[in-house]
């Protein structure tokens, strides 16, 4: 039996695609990827082997082009879905699992255009543009945030060295894959505080503020563990007490799955606030911290948030939030459909 798997362009969606093939290769089921030139996409699975074929298709987002530039992006898009269909037919698939971004569009239209199953995981609070668009035509629309719940498919990695936080002893910065100029600035001006206080600092600051960063600490004479980007980032969280970050879904739910306490600061521009949202769900069970940007102009108030936080409490409690095996009950559903 042989799956496709879609989409990607983000750290986000593309954890999700690795989780499920990871499943389906668990499951002793064949898959093939179908990603874009863009984003991220070639940089996480080019040279992974728990897909037997990898395409990678000049697809580009939509919804952020405007006028007849859209028009033009959505004719491309049809046009790339034939080549997607062709790869489909070429490899006898019948199950599309689209994870969502702009890397999934040519392979879902092409699902629908030659009856193919599509079924669709939605990483975040609020749906986006595609994936909202498709949801009436797909056979099963996944979701950790809808009614009909379904566990976040977070690798195994995460569960397997997850710790209950009992001292805080580290903190990790986290702002995506590609990093995020208000967390890194932020982490900065907190490093003299927590370093004061013995308080170790992972940061994760994206390829482009590296050198940035790199010299800012040099110049506070302060040891780091810095980085732009880990494959294995469940390495680092893992060695942290509390982590400082961005509220993309599947970073909530990786930190969730290690028992990791956390102050979520969303990016204020994600599409429908959706990041606000993600966060909120966490901060209705009393399970995070939550503030925007605009309540941190002063640090101090971020501080008072990091020396107060239960992180025992919080930690355990975090174990009933999501369980092991999403990507395998999200893979057995759909082809139990």
């Amino acid at each position: 039996m042989k799956i496709a798997i879609t989409g990607g362009g983000t750290g986000g969606h593309l954890s999700i695609a690795r989780a499920l093939a990871l499943s389906a290769k668990k499951l002793g089921i064949d898959c093939i990827y179908i990603g874009s030139t863009s984003g991220q996409d070639m940089a996480w699975f080019e040279k992974e082997d728990f897909f037997s074929h990898k395409y990678f298709l000049e697809s580009k987002g939509v919804v952020n082009q405007r006028g007849f530039k859209k028009i033009l992006s959505f004719l491309k898009i049809l046009k790339l879905s034939i080549k997607a269909r062709k790869i489909l037919n070429e490899h006898k698939i019948k199950d599309v699992f689209s994870v969502g971004g702009y890397s999934s569009a040519p392979a879902s239209f092409a699902a629908l255009f030659s009856n193919k199953n599509l079924f669709i995981h939605e990483q975040n609070s609020k749906k986006g543009f595609l994936n909202s668009l498709l949801k009436p035509f797909c056979k099963i629309f996944f979701s950790s945030f809808e009614k009909e719940f379904c566990p976040y498919p977070v690798e195994d990695i995460f569960f397997d060295k997850a710790r209950t936080r009992l001292k805080l002893e580290s903190i990790i910065f986290l702002g995506g894959s590609q990093g995020a100029k208000f967390i890194n600035d932020l982490a900065l001006k907190l490093a003299k505080s927590l370093d004061e206080r013995g308080i170790k600092i992972i940061h994760q600051c994206g390829k482009k503020d590296y050198q940035r960063c790199k010299k800012e600490y040099e110049s506070l004479a302060i040891k780091v563990d810095l980085f732009d980007f880990d494959k294995n980032i469940h390495e680092k969280i893992q060695k942290a007490d509390l982590a400082i970050a961005r509220a993309g879904a599947g970073t909530l739910f990786e930190l969730c799955a290690n028992n990791l306490p956390s102050i979520f600061i969303p990016y204020p521009h994600a599409s429908k606030n959706h990041q606000y949202f993600n966060a909120k769900f966490l901060e209705d069970k009393k399970l995070c911290q939550l503030f925007t940007q605009d309540e941190l102009k002063d640090e101090k108030k971020i501080l008072t948030s990091i020396f107060s936080i239960n992180l025992e409490l919080i930690s355990s409690s975090l174990k009933e939030i999501i369980s092991k095996n999403g990507s395998d009950f999200i893979i057995k559903k759909a082809l139990k459909a």
